[in-house]
């Protein structure tokens, strides 16, 4: 079983940044594969980024790329995603993912093994 527990969420104005972090226990941390999600409100939850095992091989949804970066550090058992040029429309709810040892294209359908609670992102305009 493996808990996650997300931080690093905020109020950040329009261009900002904001890195999020998720920290994983129980289970071993580097045979999953991670993810990112997010929910805005009123909205579907929908794929943000995902990282293997190793961090070798990250995937990101349209409107992540070349603002949004995931990254992992097997050893403090921790992913996170960094993200830059914030905009209104990123304001969600972002939730880590964790699935078994899968290419990180797979987290495309919206399934995990485990979830965290999420924590809150607003981006001000």
């Amino acid at each position: 079983q493996v808990q996650l527990v997300e931080s690093g969420g905020g109020l950040v104005q329009t261009g900002g940044s904001l890195r999020v972090s998720c920290t994983a226990s129980g289970g071993t941390f580097r045979t999953y594969a991670m993810g990112w999600f997010r929910q805005a409100p009123g909205k579907e939850r929908e794929f943000v980024s995902s990282i293997n095992w190793s961090g070798g091989r990250t995937y990101y949804a349209e409107f992540a790329k070349d603002r949004f970066t995931i990254s992992r550090d097997n050893a403090k058992k921790t992913v996170n995603l960094q993200m830059n040029s914030l905009k209104p429309e990123d304001t969600a709810v972002y939730y880590c993912a964790a699935k078994g040892d899968v290419p990180p294209e797979s987290f495309q359908i919206g399934t995990a093994d485990y979830w965290g609670q999420g924590t809150q992102v607003t981006v001000s305009s």
